[in-house]
């Protein structure tokens, strides 16, 4: 792991970015103490989970009639009415 310190960092930032996009592990020091480690950033992936509720919410059956089953699907999962 190469490190800079505080000053060299700031100096260098557009290297010191190039070489963490290269996969390079880079550390920032203060006084010759690691203060932060810098890696890529990975974005984060927002996947939807359909009846992510199921079991955690718990809605009388008698309370779903007439709703549409997509809504039902929902709340229940995709075998909500195999109970």
């Amino acid at each position: 792991m190469k490190t800079y310190n505080i000053y060299d960092a700031k100096t260098n930032l557009s290297k010191i970015i190039k070489e963490v996009q290269a996969g390079k592990e880079i550390s920032i020091a203060k006084n010759g103490e690691p203060l932060v480690d810098l890696k890529l950033h990975q974005p984060k992936k927002n996947k939807i989970k359909f009846g992510a509720w199921t079991g955690m919410i718990d809605i009388p059956d008698e309370k779903l009639v007439g709703i549409d089953p997509e809504i039902q699907e929902l709340v229940y999962g995709k075998d909500w009415d195999k109970k």
